[in-house]
């Protein structure tokens, strides 16, 4: 494992120079910093974990935490993750603090304005697609407290990193999906939760783009937003297949998948092949009743601890994230492999 006296010596500077370097402490000229970054890459370096424990041990460190809460059960898996990994750094002296939002700007801003009263050092958060909260991240960077995105991100944000899904890329895969379940003519409506989070319009773009690509004999015929919410769902999707009986095949973007099945079994539409996210005790039990025929899946496990993880790396030893996206992998279930 390469050490700080090996880059030290690689570039002719000192140990504390390529120290103040590596973990962003004090003032280092640029081009030495380019060389010191460029030949700790080459050799891989990683800090030393002891090294890190230490350092969190001598620090408080203080992260937030942002999630929707919409009913969605999937962010229960989410928030189940994040309640592990805050136990598991309890004993490095970080506290994980949490807050619930709806789909709201407002709500987002109010739960972030609450979280720095507390003093966090660093922001966790699913964003709500608004310019107002991609403003108050860019606040929140330029004083030094850094913000990851997990489960959905923000455009023309300064954010440091994402974790979660390629969304544009598993609307690709719906599209896939539709063209391998199906046969003939497909006449498709959409249900969305909300125009406003961008993991739901970039799986629909992804699906659209990929259908009018490749797909002639799909075509598009309605979308509709249920706010994530079943029984909205059940209504507007039971008013959707009325007001357009040709549909044939149905693609949920979000939540409130319960709710619109049942309204098309409440009007004994068999003929309906309909798919959608996340491996859920309500996506499971109609998977199994042969309602929907498959579902892509995005790792919740991994949305809630790796961002907590990363900004706790970042803020205990200059560990900056690697990449920039921290893409999950793009999981397809059927029945038979639930």
């Amino acid at each position: 494992m390469a050490t700080i006296r090996e880059i030290a010596e690689l570039a002719g500077v000192s140990r504390g120079t390529v120290d103040r370097v590596l973990n962003h402490r004090g003032s280092v000229n640029a081009a030495t910093a380019a060389l010191v970054n460029d030949i700790a890459k080459k050799l891989d370096y990683k800090p030393n974990r002891a090294g890190i424990a230490l350092a969190a041990q001598r620090k408080m460190v203080r992260i937030g935490v942002v999630l929707f809460d919409t009913g969605n059960p999937f962010f229960d898996e989410v928030w189940n993750s994040v309640l592990s990994k805050e136990e598991e750094l309890n004993s490095y002296n970080c506290s994980v603090l949490k807050k619930k939002t709806g789909f709201s700007a407002q709500e987002q801003l109010q739960a972030i304005a609450e979280l720095e009263t507390e003093g966090i050092d660093g922001l966790v958060i699913s964003p709500f697609n608004d310019t107002a909260v991609a403003n108050k991240i860019d606040q929140l960077q330029s004083r030094q407290i850094p913000v990851i995105t997990t489960n959905t991100d923000i455009r023309n944000s300064s954010r440091l990193a994402f974790v979660g899904s390629d969304f544009y890329r598993c609307g690709q895969t719906a599209a896939g999906l539709m063209n391998l379940m199906t046969s003939g003519e497909v006449r498709a409506g959409i249900v969305t939760g909300s125009s406003q989070v961008l993991c739901h319009t970039d799986r629909i773009a992804g699906f659209c783009d990929r259908i009018s690509a490749c797909y002639p004999r799909i075509r598009i015929i309605a979308e509709i937003e249920n706010s994530d919410d079943d029984f909205e769902s059940y209504d507007k999707t039971r008013a959707l297949l009325s007001a357009h009986p040709d549909i044939n095949a149905l693609y949920f973007t979000a939540a409130g998948v319960y709710g619109g099945c049942r309204a098309v079994l409440s009007l004994n539409r068999t003929d309906i092949h309909i798919l959608a996210y996340d491996k859920i005790p309500a996506t499971k039990e109609l998977m199994e009743q042969h309602i929907i025929s498959a579902v892509i899946c995005q790792q919740p496990a991994i949305q809630g601890s790796k961002p907590i993880q990363l900004l706790f790396d970042y803020l205990t030893a200059g560990e900056a994230p690697d990449r920039e996206f921290y893409y999950t992998a793009v999981d397809i279930r059927i029945l038979e492999n639930l």
